[in-house]
Parts: C-alpha cells; sequence; structure tokens
C-alpha cells in the first residue's frame, strides 16, 4: 500500500508574536517545518505534501529545497478544510498520513506504531493520557472502550472535560475513505470551522473501527504555539542529542550546556567536551578529541587527539590529527591543517593549507596562503591577501620562520627555510636558505631630551 504524507502548516501563529510564519521559527538550527520533513522523508512515502497559508508564498520560497509538493490554503477555515485543499491528489488505495507543522519532535519509531493500525475497515489514531488536558480536544469512547468521538475543548462541557485522553491530531487513514468523510465534514460548531477531527465520528458511523496507539513521551507531540513551547522543545532535543551522545561514549561535561544543531557523522571513542559547546552542520570527530569551554564548530573535520581551548570558532574546516587550537582562535571556511599543527591564541586562518608540524602561535593572520611544514610563524604575522578588489596568495616553504610583526604582500613567496626578519613588510619573493629583512637601521640620538608637560606656573 503508497503512503502518502500531509503536512499542515498553514497556521499563522499570532501568539510567537513575529512576522515569520510559525513553522519557519527554529529549532536546533532548522525550522521547524524541516524537522517534520525529515521525519516523513525517512517513512519512504510516495508523496509529502505541505499545506501553507499564513505568510503566503514566504514558507515554498524559504524552503523551496525541501522534496514536497506545496499546497495553499487561502482561507483558514480549519484543519477538515486544509485537508480538503488536497483531496482530489489522494489515491483511494493510499495510507495518508496527517502531520503537523509545527510538531517537530514525533519520533519515527511513534509513527512506525501508527500506521499498521491502517486497514479498510480501520484508521490509527494517535492520543495521549495528560494529567491536565485542558486545550486539547477529549477522546470520547463507548462502554466497550471504542473510541467513537473527538470533542474539542471550546464545544466540550461537563463530563467530556474530565476526560484525559486527548488527541494529538496525528492520524493515518485509508485515503478512499477519508476523501468520502471530507466531502460530509460540516463547520456547526464554536469555531465556525471544518474540523479534521470530526472524521473521527463519520468513521464510526460507517464501521470503521478507529485504533489508537500513544507516543513514547508527551514531549513527542508537543506543538509549538509560543516562544515559551519553542524554548522547552529546544532543551527537550538537545537532552536527548546530549544522552544519545553518552551513551557512544562522549564525556560531557554538562549535558545542558551543550547544543548539537547538526549531525555527527563521525565519533570516536574517548571525546571529551566542555561546557558551552555548539555543533552545527555536519561534524566528524576522531578518537581522543578534547574540546574546551565555549567553543564553536560548523560543518568541520577533527582528527584524533586534536584539542580545542576555550572559545574558539571552527567553520567549514579540516583539522588532522594531533593539532592544537586556542584559545580564542578562529579558523574559517577552507582552512585546512595537517597533523600536528598549532594555532594559538587570537589567530585567524581562512583558505589555507598549513602542513605537518607548523606553528602559528600569537595574534596573526593567515589568509590565502599555504604554509609548509615546519614552518614558525612569529607573533603579529599578516599575510596581505586583499588588494581592495582581488585575493592573492602566499607561499611559505618548509622550513621557513617568520618573525614577529611581518606584512607578507600577496602575491609573494618565502623559499624553504628562509628567514624573514622581525617587522619586515615583504613585497618581493625572500630566496631560501637566507635571511630577509626589510626595517631601516637603528639610529640613537644623543642629547635628545623628552618634552616636558607644560604647567600653569611655568607660563
Amino acid at each position: 500500500m503508497s503512503l502518502e504524507t500531509i503536512i499542515l502548516a498553514a497556521g499563522q501563529g499570532t501568539r510567537m508574536r513575529s512576522s515569520l510564519p510559525k513553522v519557519l521559527h527554529k529549532l536546533a538550527h532548522r525550522s521547524l517545518l524541516e524537522h517534520v520533513v525529515a521525519l516523513a522523508e525517512s517513512l519512504s512515502p510516495d508523496h509529502i505534501t505541505v499545506i501553507y497559508g499564513h505568510g503566503g508564498e514566504l514558507v515554498p520560497n524559504t524552503l523551496a529545497h525541501l522534496p514536497v509538493r506545496w499546497a495553499e490554503q487561502r482561507e483558514q477555515l480549519g484543519t477538515g478544510h486544509a485537508v480538503m485543499q488536497v483531496a482530489d491528489a489522494i489515491g483511494d488505495g493510499a495510507t495518508v498520513l496527517i502531520l503537523y507543522g509545527d510538531v517537530p519532535l514525533l519520533s519515527k519509531a511513534t509513527v512506525e506504531a501508527l500506521l499498521p493500525l491502517v486497514g479498510p475497515t480501520s484508521l490509527g489514531l494517535l492520543t495521549m493520557r495528560l494529567d491536565n488536558p485542558y486545550g486539547y480536544g477529549r477522546i470520547v469512547r463507548d462502554a466497550n472502550d471504542k473510541v467513537i468521538r473527538i470533542v474539542e475543548e471550546k464545544d466540550a462541557f461537563g463530563s467530556e472535560r474530565a476526560i484525559h485522553e486527548v488527541n494529538t491530531g496525528i492520524l493515518a487513514l485509508p485515503g478512499g475513505r477519508l476523501k468520502q468523510w471530507l466531502g460530509r465534514l460540516e463547520n456547526r460548531n464554536a469555531q465556525g470551522e471544518y474540523y479534521l477531527t470530526d472524521v473521527i465520528a463519520l468513521a464510526v458511523a460507517d464501521g470503521v473501527e478507529v485504533r489508537t496507539v500513544h507516543p513514547a513521551s508527551e514531549d513527542e507531540v508537543l506543538g509549538v504555539n509560543d516562544r515559551v513551547q519553542l524554548a522547552h522543545l529546544e532543551r527537550v532535543y538537545q537532552l536527548s542529542q546530549a544522552e544519545t551522545l553518552l551513551r557512544a561514549g562522549v564525556s560531557l561535561r554538562d549535558p545542558a550546556r551543550f547544543d548539537l544543531r547538526g549531525e555527527i557523522l563521525a565519533l570516536g571513542r574517548d571525546v571529551e567536551i566542555d561546557v558551552n559547546v555548539i555543533m552545527e552542520g555536519h561534524i566528524r570527530l576522531g578518537d581522543g578529541v578534547k574540546i574546551g569551554p565555549n567553543v564553536v564548530i560548523r560543518n568541520a573535520d577533527i582528527g584524533a587527539e586534536v584539542e580545542i581551548l576555550a572559545n574558539c570558532v571552527i567553520e567549514d574546516a579540516v583539522v588532522g590529527a594531533g593539532c592544537r587550537i586556542g584559545p580564542y582562535a578562529r579558523l574559517r571556511p577552507e582552512a585546512c591543517l595537517a597533523e600536528d599543527v598549532h594555532i594559538g591564541n587570537f589567530v585567524e586562518v581562512k583558505k589555507a593549507a598549513i602542513a605537518r608540524g607548523s606553528k602559528v602561535n600569537h595574534l596573526s593572520y593567515i589568509g590565502d596562503a599555504e604554509v609548509g611544514s615546519g614552518v614558525n610563524v612569529g607573533a603579529g604575522t599578516i599575510t596581505c591577501n586583499y588588494d581592495g578588489v582581488n585575493k592573492h596568495r602566499t607561499v611559505i616553504g618548509d622550513g621557513a620562520f617568520i618573525g614577529s610583526n611581518s606584512a607578507l604582500v600577496a602575491p609573494v613567496t618565502v623559499g624553504p627555510n628562509a628567514t624573514i626578519g622581525a617587522g619586515t613588510v615583504l613585497t618581493r619573493d625572500a630566496p631560501a636558505d637566507q635571511l630577509t629583512v626589510t626595517r631601516p637601521r637603528q639610529t640613537s640620538i644623543e642629547g635628545w631630551k623628552r618634552p616636558v608637560k607644560i604647567t600653569q606656573s611655568s607660563r
């Protein structure tokens, strides 16, 4: 049986107090809707259809990369009305899964437990039990414990409000039946809307059994209606990520102060991560990596036994085994360090390859450069790679020594084992095995006196 997934994402989210449509707000650096689409993709459906509304074309334009079909709900007349927008595209023999664009933490395991409940004479409904069911639609059962209908909070009275089993809105249905029920929905309720939940009563009237399953956690099915709920789910998500890493053997100094906003594609043994570390994009960590506090790593490949000290930022970079980075260092895109390279405090590397065993330890900028092995770059060294219009490359040969406070004005080449004297402004290639220096001769002036401050009495 084919699977059609429909994601309802047309809500405005007025309680977010934002001009941004609710489903575009981010959790762990991805929009809420992207989380839901990722879940849907993992189920290998025939189609994923996203129904959008508030924000107009902003949602499909922003997320145009998603492998989905887009359908607009121009009038906001309820969840049933939203699904009506794509009824003609639903296959009669398909199973239809209904998801919500503001429910980002639903697990694949829960959905995989829901889908088998669907058959020619049955549908699957995800429910949960809450101590405080306020705000949720209640699941009404008969004397035989069979689900007979769902009553919304605003339409519930008396004993119905005392029911603790509530509707999550997530359900799976046979496609042909769903199309029939959509055509019979009415809007005679407190909101004047077409509720998708009314499909349950119609199904029961047609002799279709409503089978239920519960999620493993309440947090799985919590929607985001305001920024408080968004912040709550962010922490739930991050603690789950941290727990996964802990079980994989990572030492986290404080799981509550760690954010993984992407994916760790490869993870070595005995990795240690201190507090307030943020990881984004795609990360690879080798054996024995040690990461200090307040470090940001984005799209990086970190080799074995690398030590990253406090307050470093590493983005789109490759760090070879045995390197030592920081503190307060920045590796910008296309920085590539070979084994045993040292990058020290307040050093920035951009679009540069640094070969094995080289050191740039203090207050330097290395950009658009190729640095050989065994090179020592002194404090305050700058590769002057930008002429105001174009970028130019600097090449430093193996074993070179760059004195402190030097400026290498690209394009320029420093030969192997060359020495550049401190304070040099290098504008031409420096030959191998020689000292090159451009500073003027030192002069001392005899009899020179420092100026004396003029006071009021001396005037």
